[in-house]
């Protein structure tokens, strides 16, 4: 016999069935994974899981599936998509952004023979812990670059 607060049950429309599934299969980035396990955890609350059987069918917490439950009850669909986080706004765009890696990727410096932060953020006027950001997030490394690494190269003399 079942003990504790009855659960208000689930119900899923066939829109949001589609949607759930849809984001089910989501891998690329962290936030899609995070998006198709609150898409498990409300599909298997809809099949009539509990709130216990659902953390222990996903290998999370109970917390977990009692909060993702009651805001999907709440806000259906929008209420499992990220909400905004705190913290100041982005200062520079995407533009600004495409600019800064084509530069990087696409362009040599005049006075020297690859990008450094410092040259990088005077040229396009943003600051160097901006250009530094943008590196990291990329994966962008101008000083190992395969056309610098070919000026090293002594076998050609």
């Amino acid at each position: 016999m079942r003990k504790g607060l009855r659960l208000a049950p689930v119900e899923l429309t066939v829109r949001e069935n589609n949607q759930l599934i849809e984001w089910t299969r989501r891998h690329r980035t962290s936030q899609a994974q995070a998006l198709a396990l609150r898409s498990r955890i409300v599909m298997a609350c809809a099949q009539g899981a509990s709130n216990s059987e659902t953390a222990d069918r996903l290998r999370i917490t109970k917390q977990t599936v009692c909060k993702w439950r009651s805001r999907f009850l709440e806000r259906r669909l929008d209420g499992l998509l990220d909400e905004s986080r705190p913290g100041a706004p982005r200062q520079h765009g995407d533009a600004k952004i495409k600019q800064l890696i084509a530069t990087t990727l696409n362009e040599r410096p005049r006075e020297a023979t690859h990008w450094s932060t410092r040259l990088l953020a005077k040229k396009l006027r943003v600051s160097q812990s901006t250009v530094s950001r943008v590196w990291r997030a990329f994966g962008l490394q101008p000083h190992r670059a395969e056309t610098f690494n070919r000026l090293l190269n002594f076998d050609h003399v």
